[in-house]
């Protein structure tokens, strides 16, 4: 009759030990860095959301409802919204917007391109003091400037009581797209213009051919940051279109809905919200191309 023997167990030393918690360890640092990241996260956003949120719940509130501190609707009011579009002047003041940010869009871009374009590209003698020129305007306030250019339109041309004065000077370029665009057009290698003017295109071909749909980033977050200024312009509607309600704008004309809904706040907060939309949309389909715009603009100085 054999007899066995048994081994006994292994136990496990302590070098073991510190070698299976250590994978435990560095998983809960990183599931306590992934929560603390995503809470500042999510706390910040909740700073930009919470607005919207109060704005929106209010709007949909009845008149009684709104002036209380309830802060969800006890009853829903669509109707708000359509109430404020049947509100004399408000279509014509959606209008207005529309044909200033339409208009002014248009007229910045096509007129700020080309002269980006040549001080990006072109070697001329004074371009270094043009460039300074575009910066110092940038930094000039357009309230220095605002009584002799209302004296200018007023009295010599005759169009205050119209949009036309804050139209018809973006067609002579800007001085913050300018800057911009020639950032951009300067991350664009030389070889592709040279190519061009090889193949036989005039510096305007080339501009339109070649540099145009190369810098349709930098042109996208150069047109919606012109959008977004005039759709959100209030200074100077009031200046040149106060004495007209037939050509104000929504930022305009939402002082004088406020005023007229003083103890309506369910109403301007439905209007507030109507002319915040037109921005938000067109940010939401735009995003891309203006967050690469922006992010590559400004790569060489």
């Amino acid at each position: 009759m054999t007899s066995t023997t048994l081994n006994p167990p292994l136990q496990a030393t302590a070098g073991d030990t510190g070698t299976a918690r250590a994978p435990r360890a560095g998983k809960r640092k990183k599931a306590l860095n992934f929560i603390a990241v995503h809470t500042v996260a999510i706390a910040v956003a909740l700073l930009f959301i919470l607005p919207f949120v109060f704005v929106f719940l209010t709007s949909v509130m009845s008149d009684s409802q709104a002036m209380s501190g309830d802060l969800w609707p006890s009853s829903w009011h669509w109707d708000n919204y359509s109430k404020v579009f049947h509100t004399d002047g408000f279509l014509t003041w959606w209008k207005n917007s529309i044909i200033y940010a339409v208009a002014g869009t248009f007229f910045t871009v096509c007129s700020s391109v080309p002269v980006a374009y040549a001080l990006a590209k072109f070697r001329f003698r004074g371009r270094k003091t043009a460039m300074i020129m575009v910066i110092s305007t940038m930094m000039l306030p357009p309230q220095v400037i605002v009584i002799p250019m209302y004296l200018v339109w007023a009295q010599q041309f005759h169009l205050s009581g119209s949009l036309w004065p804050l139209i018809i000077p973006m067609a002579f370029g800007d001085a913050y797209s300018i800057f911009l665009l020639r950032q951009f057009l300067l991350t664009i290698p030389k070889e592709y213009m040279e190519s061009a003017r090889v193949d036989g295109c005039g510096e305007f071909k080339t501009l339109v051919k070649v540099i145009v749909p190369m810098a349709k980033p930098g042109i996208a977050a150069v047109a919606l940051f012109q959008f977004f200024y005039c759709w959100n312009d209030y200074f100077g509607p009031q200046i040149y279109a106060a004495q007209n309600p037939g050509a104000w704008t929504l930022s305009y004309g939402l002082e004088s809905f406020k005023s007229a809904h003083a103890v309506n706040w369910n109403m301007t907060m439905a209007a507030t919200l109507l002319i915040m939309a037109p921005v938000v949309i067109v940010f939401f389909f735009a995003q891309k191309a203006f967050v690469e715009g922006v992010t590559l603009t400004g790569v060489k100085g």
